[in-house]
Protein backbone atom coordinates (compact mmCIF):
# COMPACT_ATOMS: atom_id res chain seq x y z
CA UNK A 1 0.00 0.00 0.00
CA UNK A 2 2.49 2.68 0.99
CA UNK A 3 5.65 2.60 -0.83
CA UNK A 4 9.27 3.66 -0.02
CA UNK A 5 8.53 3.20 3.71
CA UNK A 6 8.23 6.22 4.39
CA UNK A 7 4.99 5.56 6.80
CA UNK A 8 7.38 4.36 8.95
CA UNK A 9 8.74 8.19 9.68
CA UNK A 10 5.78 9.77 9.67
CA UNK A 11 4.49 11.05 13.16
CA UNK A 12 1.09 10.06 12.94
CA UNK A 13 2.49 6.04 13.16
CA UNK A 14 1.86 5.95 17.12
CA UNK A 15 -2.05 7.47 16.52
CA UNK A 16 -4.91 5.57 16.13
CA UNK A 17 -6.74 5.29 12.58
CA UNK A 18 -9.75 6.73 14.08
CA UNK A 19 -7.95 10.08 15.03
CA UNK A 20 -7.46 10.59 11.00
CA UNK A 21 -10.48 9.37 9.81
CA UNK A 22 -12.69 12.34 11.17
CA UNK A 23 -15.05 14.43 10.24
CA UNK A 24 -15.23 18.68 10.85
CA UNK A 25 -13.47 20.15 13.39
CA UNK A 26 -11.63 17.05 14.64
CA UNK A 27 -9.99 17.49 10.91
CA UNK A 28 -7.89 20.41 12.51
CA UNK A 29 -6.38 18.85 14.83
CA UNK A 30 -5.67 15.64 13.02
CA UNK A 31 -4.17 18.01 10.30
CA UNK A 32 -1.80 19.83 13.05
CA UNK A 33 -0.16 16.97 13.48
CA UNK A 34 0.95 16.78 9.99
CA UNK A 35 2.57 20.10 9.98
CA UNK A 36 5.84 19.13 11.68
CA UNK A 37 6.17 15.71 10.36
CA UNK A 38 9.31 14.53 8.30
CA UNK A 39 7.49 12.93 5.83
CA UNK A 40 4.31 14.86 4.79
CA UNK A 41 5.01 15.97 1.21
CA UNK A 42 5.56 11.88 0.68
CA UNK A 43 2.53 11.31 2.44
CA UNK A 44 0.28 14.08 0.33
CA UNK A 45 1.75 12.73 -2.55
CA UNK A 46 0.55 9.21 -1.84
CA UNK A 47 -2.37 10.25 -0.91
CA UNK A 48 -3.13 12.43 -3.98
CA UNK A 49 -1.05 9.80 -6.53
CA UNK A 50 -3.61 7.52 -5.20
CA UNK A 51 -6.48 9.09 -5.00
CA UNK A 52 -7.39 8.25 -1.38
CA UNK A 53 -10.57 9.49 -0.66
CA UNK A 54 -10.72 9.26 2.87
CA UNK A 55 -9.06 10.82 5.90
CA UNK A 56 -6.01 13.70 6.39
CA UNK A 57 -3.19 13.01 4.55
CA UNK A 58 0.00 15.10 4.44
CA UNK A 59 -2.11 17.93 6.40
CA UNK A 60 -4.85 17.86 3.58
CA UNK A 61 -8.46 16.48 4.05
CA UNK A 62 -10.77 14.78 1.39
CA UNK A 63 -12.15 18.07 0.55
CA UNK A 64 -8.56 19.74 0.06
CA UNK A 65 -7.48 17.09 -1.84
CA UNK A 66 -10.32 17.07 -4.14
CA UNK A 67 -10.18 20.71 -4.88
CA UNK A 68 -6.42 20.17 -5.53
CA UNK A 69 -7.04 17.34 -8.11
CA UNK A 70 -9.18 19.48 -9.62
CA UNK A 71 -7.64 22.64 -9.93
CA UNK A 72 -4.19 20.75 -11.80
CA UNK A 73 -5.97 17.57 -13.43
CA UNK A 74 -2.99 17.16 -15.96
CA UNK A 75 -0.39 16.12 -12.71
CA UNK A 76 0.30 12.04 -13.70
CA UNK A 77 2.03 11.80 -10.30
CA UNK A 78 2.42 13.99 -7.18
CA UNK A 79 5.15 12.32 -5.82
CA UNK A 80 7.60 13.80 -8.93
CA UNK A 81 6.31 17.26 -8.51
CA UNK A 82 6.19 17.61 -4.79
CA UNK A 83 10.04 16.11 -5.04
CA UNK A 84 10.75 19.00 -7.86
CA UNK A 85 9.48 21.53 -5.18
CA UNK A 86 12.05 20.24 -2.63
CA UNK A 87 14.58 19.83 -4.36
CA UNK A 88 14.09 23.56 -5.80
CA UNK A 89 13.17 24.45 -2.55
CA UNK A 90 16.68 23.14 -1.06
CA UNK A 91 18.32 24.80 -3.83
CA UNK A 92 17.34 28.12 -3.20
CA UNK A 93 18.14 27.74 0.72
CA UNK A 94 21.59 27.05 -0.44
CA UNK A 95 22.10 29.89 -2.39
CA UNK A 96 20.87 32.18 0.68
CA UNK A 97 23.09 29.97 3.02
CA UNK A 98 26.00 30.80 0.62
CA UNK A 99 24.99 34.31 0.26
CA UNK A 100 24.96 35.58 4.06
CA UNK A 101 27.57 33.80 5.35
Amino acid sequence: MMSGGWAASGLCRTEAADDLFVEGAAQNRAKALCFGCPVRAECLAHALDERIEHGVWGGMTERERRALLKRRPTVRSWAALLEAARREHDAGRAVVARSTA
